[in-house]
């Protein structure tokens, strides 16, 4: 009796030692593998977005020349200006998760026709009041950056962004006898930040700005600055294809020798975005 207890007791014992060195090397093979699901829209490695902007303007700009203060002329108040869409274009290169590469291309362009309410002096040459103007500008707005997202998680990102905004700026004034215009163009490094938030899985909320000031005492009697502003929701139907809803702003301003502008435009977009 007692025997054939010991018997099955070691026969237990000596299964139970079999059954954990074969378990052994399954358990050390299998390693729970954490959780990686991206938020829709996040798996690619190219993207490209269209869309049409609806912005107020708010605009002056100032020309000396042959010893003539230039008169501080406000496009809406003294030319007419009216507020309009312009197309914009974007382009992101994804090549890893952290790194992208950014190009975005928005031409800002005004024309209208306004009779002059007060004289008005633009590059050496005095409008008089009454005048007919027809006045242009026309200002074509480049972005070349790089950004890298220090962090990254599966709803969201925030990382840093380095930019070469390529500002030309061409103001024109047209009258009888009289054809003048100021021509101001110069690429400009911004640096900035962004992050991403996904609100649901499908449906993120995108903040972006970056900047740039050149210092008073920099360079004698010249100065500069640039804002931009950019805050947007996308909800994205697929990985490839979603929808954009924002608010940007730009606010570019300078001080050159005898020639000053400041530009702000801002207001709501709308586009299409894809991704491959």
């Amino acid at each position: 009796m007692v025997n054939r207890f010991a018997i099955r007791l070691y026969a237990f014992a000596g299964l139970t030692v079999a059954l954990v060195l074969v378990a052994a090397p399954a358990w050390a093979q299998f390693r729970p593998r954490p959780l990686n699901d991206p938020a829709t829209g996040e798996t690619y490695h190219i993207e490209g977005a269209a869309g049409w902007w609806f912005p107020t303007a708010d605009m002056g700009i100032a020309s000396e020349s042959l010893r003539l203060v230039g008169t501080t002329i406000d496009f809406r108040q003294d030319l007419g200006l009216q507020d309009q869409r312009f197309p914009e274009l974007h382009l992101v290169l994804r090549p890893a998760t952290k790194h992208k590469f950014r190009f975005q291309y928005i031409p800002i362009k005004y024309e209208q026709t306004a009779t002059l309410k007060r004289d008005i002096v633009f590059n050496g040459q005095r409008y008089r009041v009454g005048l007919p103007v027809d006045s242009t500008l026309d200002w074509k707005a480049y972005r070349l950056g790089y950004e890298y997202d220090f962090i990254v998680k599966n709803r969201g990102f925030g990382g840093f962004v380095l930019d070469f905004k390529y500002t030309d700026v061409l103001a024109k004034l047209s009258a009888q006898l009289i054809d003048e215009f100021a021509h101001a163009r110069a690429p400009i490094p911004t640096i900035g930040g962004i992050f991403r938030a996904y609100v649901a899985p499908n449906i993120s909320i995108t903040g972006e700005i970056t900047g740039f000031k050149l210092p008073e005492n920099l360079i004698k009697g010249d100065t500069a600055h640039y804002l931009d502003v950019d805050f947007y929701g996308t909800l994205n139907f697929t990985n490839s294809v979603g929808v954009q809803l924002g608010y940007r702003s730009f606010d570019v301003g300078y001080v050159i020798k005898t020639d000053t502008g400041n530009f702000t435009v801002k207001g709501m977009y709308f586009g299409l975005v894809a991704r491959y």
